[in-house]
């Protein structure tokens, strides 16, 4: 008697993303920055606020955040108040505007003596690595979105990104700005990353009753 080929059973495994909050990272809100900020500064925590305070105007992706250096940012000594730096993903140059609060915090991180002689604005702390690395920087905004409570999961490194332009484009629905904030080379992508489109029809959809 012949037996049936029947398929393979396999051990039914969890899906990968099972509890986890996936696709875009949220943006962080004024309160929120409020309060990592808060927490940063009663922790004498220099690098961090620094590091903080230079995300959020910098709007940068992660792995050129973290190999920004010194002179990107000081010139004779001084903070600049605009900084350019090319972009790795797309090699095109971009500005971003240094506020006086990150001024004033890069400025105290740089009194610290791991910064003497470093090259690097965010040195490593083995000789082998000159700046920390993206899973480094990862591993920190995580720190920070749960220090205050937020769920670690809904929150990243793209966070960081997409928290001031947010804000500039609710205030002045300025696309264009935004765009040229984050060096983005079409406006699709400037779109999809603030997700502008839901939201915009959310908004009126809200605004109609029938």
């Amino acid at each position: 008697m012949e037996t049936p080929n029947l398929p393979a059973i396999r051990a039914l495994r969890p899906a990968w993303n099972k509890g986890r909050i996936v696709g875009q990272k949220r943006p962080l809100k004024p309160k929120h920055v409020l309060a990592i900020r808060v927490r940063l500064e009663l922790a004498e925590n220099h690098r961090d606020l620094a590091l903080f305070n230079m995300a959020i105007d910098s709007k940068l992706r992660g792995c050129d955040l973290v190999k920004l250096k010194v002179v990107d940012v000081m010139a004779s000594g001084q903070m600049k108040e605009r900084a350019s730096v090319l972009q790795s993903k797309t090699q095109k140059p971009v500005r971003f505007e240094i506020s006086e609060g990150t001024r004033t915090s890069v400025e105290k991180w740089m009194e610290d003596r791991l910064m003497v002689g470093s090259e690097y604005l965010w040195p490593g702390r083995f000789h082998e690595r000159l700046h920390i690395s993206t899973r480094q920087y990862a591993r920190i905004v995580r720190d920070w979105v749960t220090s205050i409570g937020l769920e670690a999961s809904a929150y990243g490194t793209h966070s960081m990104r997409r928290t001031k332009v947010t804000q500039i484009y609710k205030k002045t629905g300025n696309l264009r700005a935004v765009q040229l904030l984050l060096g983005h080379t079409k406006m699709d992508s400037t779109v999809r990353y603030l997700g502008v489109e839901l939201e915009d029809a959310l908004a009126i959809a809200e605004a109609i009753e029938i």
